[in-house]
């Protein structure tokens, strides 16, 4: 032999490539199945049926499908939670199942409260089983959750972290739902800060406690918990923001939901909020405040003046300053290496859809 076939035969294999964000949000969803579908189970067959539709499992009537379940980004938060403090992703596992838990009922609810009759495409589970029969799935889950991290070893202040974040959902959740009764401008009108701070609460709690709960079922120290829930909480802001963008902008064939839905319900949604304090916006502000519910053409005006009056580009401004201090406040948490770099893949794929 050669030594140049003896030093090719010697020398290391190169690394192996670094897994894309979609490849880690799916290795943490097939994690967390297993038990997702065994709490799902517990529950009254025909609020677990459900439930399952509203996770793309099964049709109406309970048939088996795969019409998708979404991202995970939550279940996959709460596991490289874990990973990150101990180098397992079996302790997060629960915390897993319990936020993905609270976001299928707050889902439920939310579609409810906005009216959007779809959801991934196909019919909003009130549209498809009944606006009573989803309120009830929803507060089933809820309890669910709760149980869930109860039964965990460091019961008391898991359901604390989660009860806590629920207490804010709720609040952010308010705030959004008062939002459509203030004027646009003038005295009383939302402000951008106002907004962030709903934001916060209502999709940032629930990102923060998914983080932290993951890292606190693994043993992490408080300081540590309180680092990840603030970081997952800037990272719920640019997530909400970057709904906002998509609800305008959005392709529903991508999204799942009708497209401009918030602007013919007159939302408060940061775009909006940001062009209107900006220059030129006395005709978007006449036609937001028309008492009848903008038309086709009026839709696509607002749009339109919108993105003129850079309501678009601050949105997105506003996002990725979210996702920068999130990932300012991960870089000081003493982390295991390989989650740490997964994790900021993720926070890439994020910034990358909010643009």
């Amino acid at each position: 032999m050669t030594s140049t076939a003896l030093d090719r035969s010697t020398a290391p294999a190169p690394p192996a490539p670094s897994p894309t964000a979609a490849q880690v949000l799916r290795r943490c969803r097939e994690l967390a199945a297993p038990a997702l579908s065994e709490a799902i189970g517990t529950l009254h067959p025909w609020v677990a049926e459900m439930a399952r539709y509203a996770l793309g499992r099964c049709e109406v009537g309970g048939a088996p499908t795969d019409h998708g379940q979404g991202k995970g980004v939550r279940q996959a938060l709460a596991v490289l939670g874990a990973e990150i403090v101990s180098g397992t992703a079996e302790a997060g596992v629960p915390g897993a199942v319990a936020v993905e838990l609270v976001h299928v009922f707050s889902l439920l609810h939310d579609d409810i409260m906005d009216g959007d009759p779809l959801r991934r495409g196909r019919p909003a589970v009130w549209k498809a089983y009944g606006t009573g029969p989803a309120v009830l799935a929803g507060d089933a889950l809820f309890a669910l959750a709760v149980e869930t991290v109860a039964l965990t070893p460091r019961a008391g202040s898991a359901v604390r972290q989660l009860t806590s974040a629920l207490g804010d959902l709720v609040r952010g959740q308010a705030d959004d739902l008062l939002f459509a009764d203030r004027p646009w401008t003038g005295p009383g009108a939302v402000g951008v800060r106002e907004y962030e701070v709903m934001a916060e609460r209502k999709t940032g709690a629930l990102l923060g406690c998914a983080l932290a709960l993951g890292a606190r079922l693994a043993g992490a120290p408080d300081r540590t918990v309180a680092v990840l829930d603030r970081a997952g909480r800037h990272l719920g802001v640019a997530f909400q923001i970057a709904d906002d963008v998509l609800g305008i902008w959005g392709d529903p064939s991508v999204t799942g939901k009708p497209v401009h839905s918030d602007l013919r319900q007159g939302k408060k949604t940061l775009p909006v909020l940001a062009a209107l304090g900006g220059a030129g916006y006395g005709e978007l502000e006449e036609l937001l405040a028309a008492p009848a519910v903008l038309g086709e053409s009026g839709v696509r005006r607002a749009t339109a003046l919108v993105e003129r009056a850079g309501g678009r580009a601050e949105a997105v401004r506003a996002a990725r300053r979210h996702l920068a201090a999130a990932d300012t406040l991960l870089a000081g948490v003493p982390s295991a290496q390989e989650p740490a770099a997964q994790l900021r893949t993720v926070l890439s794929a994020l910034a990358d859809r909010t643009v």
